[in-house]
Formats: C-alpha cells, sequence, structure tokens
C-alpha cells in the first residue's frame, strides 16, 4: 500500500474486538458496534507522539473511511486520538 497522510492525520485499521462477553454471551454481528481501538498504519511527517504500530483509541463518530487494496482503513485527525494502549 501507497498511502501517506497530510497534516495532522494518520492512517488506522479498526481492530476487531471480542464476539463474546466475559460471562461468554456470543453477541451476533449486527448488534455489535465498530470498535473504537485502531491499529496505526501510516503516520503523516508532522505528527508526533503516536508511531507505526501502535494501537490507538478514537472517539466513536471519528475520522473518514477509506478502501485501499480491498481493506478498510480510517484516516483520523490527531486530535480525534484519544489515547494509545500501551
Amino acid at each position: 500500500m501507497n498511502f501517506k497522510p497530510l497534516g495532522d492525520r494518520v492512517l488506522v485499521e479498526r481492530v476487531e474486538e471480542a464476539n463474546t462477553t466475559a460471562s461468554g454471551i456470543i453477541i451476533p454481528d449486527n448488534a455489535k458496534e465498530k470498535p473504537s481501538h485502531a491499529k496505526v498504519i501510516a503516520v503523516s511527517s508532522e505528527v508526533e507522539g503516536v508511531k507505526e504500530g501502535d494501537i490507538v483509541v478514537f472517539g466513536k463518530y471519528s475520522g473518514t473511511e477509506l478502501a485501499l487494496e480491498g481493506k478498510e482503513y480510517l484516516v483520523l485527525d490527531t486530535s480525534d486520538i484519544l489515547g494509545v494502549i500501551a
């Protein structure tokens, strides 16, 4: 893939969350919300504090969806990123 975000933006790929609850109940696909965790795929040269490979948490309605090479990605402004999971 050859995509380089511009400005204060990062390209991320959503990380799927578990399909079951802690008690073992299976959650059907139509009842799940889109994950708010994502792996950083590409970072603009202007972005500090986030690097490729980081797992970030972002706001529920943040970003712009983008399809590249058959995969779904999200372009986020750094202000939409709430934090990095260590």
